[in-house]
Parts: structure tokens; C-alpha cells; sequence
């Protein structure tokens, strides 16, 4: 009898006969072997335009940049890192980003949470502006703030050419970040645990704390995330209302546009690898404690 071919024979319990059952001559794949199924045409041309635009876009860019900043030798690209004036403008710009990504991530909860739960009269309204930040390029933003926090300010505060008007333009473009990461996350939740654990003698802050509170973590994680990105790439927002002063409120942006304005580019495109290879170690964080995150809570 060939091997790929098995009586098998098993008693009937009615008619007290045996049957014979010959297994199948052809083997089933394993199901580990089905899941290592090459892609289909269409999701192969799907995933080759996805890699030529994202190339086109950023991959090819990036590699440009990187590659003029050591078109100076390592040098120049180390002297350009490490001078006095570019360390001071990369220590404004990322604690200014990691101060705004703090406060984003605690007032953008916040709000997200009034506009999720809440109902009062222009609930509408403020959810329209929220994404105000978003449409409104970045040298508007500057002027208004300026015309409400500068030299002819009309509620009294002037805040120009100081770093507190730099917090303040990467407060503004980075307002929606986290709001809008967060309220698809509490939109979806089920309010039937909430409401049983309030049943069973549980407070608000409890519920809060221990249910809702750890969904929310990868989204404001997220929504921080880009809020740090976001502001130490600003620029517009702040050419107006800082100032712009070497060693006080000079911005990396700033920098390394004097850098090009001067003919510069390898220095101008080594600051840019730093603050790129700054940005990448901190969005891989993020995406590490997310992914920690989740893994806890499943």
C-alpha cells in the first residue's frame, strides 16, 4: 500500500459495520506555509507606488541631506554641531519641543475629553477651532500672536524676542496634535464598564485612572509625538515674535537658514542630520513605549 494512502476503519454503531476512510493522497499545506503566500499583483503594485512615493518624498530627500552634510569631510560636520551658537539653538529648540509635548499631552487630553463627554452650547464651535492651527500658515500665526503679546499689545503683555514667545508660537501650531489623536480613542470606548464600576462604588477619578486612562496611552503618546516633531521643525511662527537673537532665542530653523543665506550648505545640512537623528531616537521611543503599552494592557 502506498504511504500517502491510510485505511482507516471505525465501527458503525447502528449497523455494526466497519467503514474504511482512505485519507486524502494529497497533503494540505500547513497553515504556517498558507501565511507565506506572496503578495498578490494588485498588492504588489500597491505596495511598489506606496515605497516609490515615500521615496520620491522622503527616503530620496533625507539621503540627499545627509549626504551633503558629509560632503565636508567629518570635520566640518562635527564643527558645525558642536559650535557655541548651534548648541545653544538646539537646547531652545528641543526643550521648548519636550515642554510643549508635556503640556499638549496633559491640556490636549483635557480639551478632548470636554469635547467627547461634554455637551454646552458652542461645543461646535470650539471644535472648528480647535483645528484653527492646522489651516493657518505659520507667519499668520506669528503676526497675530504678535499684535496680541508684543510692543502694542492690547491686553498688556509683552512677551517679544523673549523664549517665552518661542513656547508660545509651538504652543499654537501644535495645539491640535494631541486633541485630535486622542478623541477618536474616546469616542470609541464603551461606557458599560465605566458605568459598572460606578455601580459597584468606584469614583470618577478611579474609572478614569484605572479604565479609560490606559486606552488613552498610545493616543496621546502618539499626539505627542508629533507635537515634539512638530516643534523643532517650526519656523513661521516664530521669525516674527522671537526675535530671532543668537544665543537666546535663536531657534535650530533660524540657524540653519543663516547658514544657507551665507553659502553654507554642508553646516546647514549637519545641523539638519542632528536634529533629524534627534527626532527619529525620540519618535522610536514613543513608538517603543506605545508598543509596551498595549502589550500590558492586552
Amino acid at each position: 500500500m502506498s504511504a500517502t494512502v491510510a485505511d482507516r476503519r471505525r465501527a458503525d454503531p447502528d449497523s455494526g459495520t466497519t467503514t474504511t476512510a482512505v485519507a486524502d493522497p494529497v497533503q494540505r499545506p500547513r497553515s504556517g506555509a498558507a501565511g507565506r503566500r506572496g503578495l498578490t499583483r494588485s498588492a504588489g503594485l500597491g505596495l511598489g507606488v506606496s515605497v516609490l512615493w515615500l521615496s520620491l518624498l522622503v527616503l530620496i530627500p533625507l539621503a540627499s541631506v545627509v549626504g551633503s552634510a558629509l560632503a565636508g569631510g567629518p570635520a566640518k560636520f562635527w564643527s558645525a554641531l558642536t559650535n557655541a551658537q548651534t548648541l545653544n539653538a538646539i537646547g531652545l529648540t528641543v526643550s521648548v519641543a519636550v515642554g510643549v509635548a508635556v503640556v499638549n499631552a496633559i491640556i490636549g487630553t483635557v480639551v478632548a475629553w470636554v469635547l467627547v463627554r461634554d455637551r454646552f452650547v458652542g461645543r461646535a464651535v470650539l471644535d472648528v477651532i480647535i483645528d484653527i492651527p492646522f489651516a493657518l500658515p505659520t507667519i499668520v500665526a506669528g503676526l497675530v500672536l504678535l499684535s496680541l503679546y508684543g510692543p502694542r499689545s492690547p491686553v498688556g503683555i509683552n512677551i517679544a524676542n523673549t523664549q517665552a514667545a518661542v513656547a508660545l508660537a509651538v504652543l499654537f501650531v501644535t495645539l491640535p496634535f494631541v486633541v485630535r489623536s486622542v478623541m477618536p480613542v474616546l469616542e470609541s470606548l464603551e461606557h458599560d464598564v465605566e458605568e459598572a464600576a460606578s455601580s459597584l462604588g468606584a469614583s470618577n477619578w478611579t474609572v478614569f485612572w484605572k479604565l479609560i486612562f490606559p486606552s488613552l496611552i498610545p493616543a496621546i503618546a502618539s499626539g505627542a509625538a508629533l507635537s515634539f516633531a512638530r516643534g523643532i521643525s517650526e519656523y513661521g511662527s516664530l521669525v516674527l515674535l522671537s526675535g530671532n537673537m543668537p544665543n537666546r532665542t535663536e531657534v535650530v530653523s533660524v540657524r540653519v537658514l543663516s547658514y544657507i543665506e551665507n553659502g553654507d550648505l554642508a553646516s546647514a545640512a549637519a545641523i539638519a542630520t542632528g536634529m533629524l537623528v534627534i527626532a527619529l531616537a525620540v519618535l522610536i521611543l514613543i513608538d517603543l513605549l506605545q508598543r509596551k503599552a498595549v502589550r500590558r494592557d492586552s
